[in-house]
């Protein structure tokens, strides 16, 4: 069989574009946080959900937790709050609450305490302040914030973080139109792609669901979502402040991850 040079050079291109491809893929799914993830012992996990919202969240909390269970290497299921007071967390679960936490000037906070590289517990808190207003009590705007906090919670951060982008149709992405087309209120594919790479191995412990001594610096942010006194890891688009560490000493930290209104 005799092949031209022209035809070896369209497929040496086809091989090159396909190879782009892939990498483009792999690239595009790379949106973890750090090395930071829920330490188990089986290939699947189940992380509890506290539900401290009030009826108005309910059914986007439970939207949220069908959507990241379609996941391969973890299930979420929607448990009795253990936060209801102040939101704050409770080891080996992520806690959700609602509260006018005031014009402070964000809708959404997720934060996770870590110990070396291992998740140990995580709230997420959504202020009712701006969610009361007519620009963002919509289920759009709703289901939105609320898969997005509860992403961040598994060690997942944005796909992109420019909100004059088109929508990438997932909850990872920062937009001002979540609603979009396409909508930005779900997962994607490329979320549950990383999903499978951040917990593609085993631990020898787990920290899932544990009943441990609480963390050092849990209570400090319980009523007002963030303390801006803070580490300022990485800003948004719009340069403010989205990322922030404490260091707590002896391999703790919390990180606070802040979804800004417009």
């Amino acid at each position: 069989m005799v092949i031209s040079l022209s035809r070896l050079g369209k497929f040496a291109a086809i091989a090159v574009l396909l190879s782009l491809g892939a990498f483009a893929a792999i690239a595009y799914a790379g949106h973890s946080w750090g090395t930071y993830h829920w330490a188990r012992t089986t290939d699947s996990f189940t992380l509890k959900l506290g539900d401290n919202v009030g009826t108005a969240w309910d059914a986007h909390l439970a939207a949220a937790s069908t959507d990241w269970s379609v996941s391969t290497v973890l299930d979420t299921t929607v448990v009795t709050g253990g936060s209801k007071k102040n939101c704050g967390p409770v080891n080996g679960r992520v806690e959700v609450c609602n509260k006018k936490y005031g014009k402070n000037g964000w809708l959404g906070v997720a934060q996770i305490w870590v110990s070396g590289s291992h998740i140990t517990q995580g709230t997420v808190k959504l202020n009712d302040t701006y969610f009361n207003t007519r620009t963002y009590n919509t289920p759009a705007w709703r289901q939105f914030v609320m898969c997005q906090e509860i992403g961040h919670t598994f060690g997942l951060d944005h796909q992109d973080e420019i909100f004059g982008n088109a929508n990438l149709g997932t909850c990872m992405d920062y937009t001002s139109n979540p609603s979009g087309p396409p909508s930005n209120e779900h997962p994607n594919a490329h979320d549950y792609d990383q999903l499978g790479l951040i917990y593609a191995h085993l631990d020898s412990v787990t920290t899932v669901g544990q009943a441990t001594s609480p963390s050092r610096g849990q209570k400090d942010d319980a009523e007002i979502g963030v303390n801006y006194k803070d580490k300022v890891l990485r800003k948004d688009g719009k340069g403010r402040p989205a990322l922030y560490e404490r260091d707590l000493g002896k391999g703790e930290k919390v990180f606070t991850f802040v979804f800004w209104a417009e």
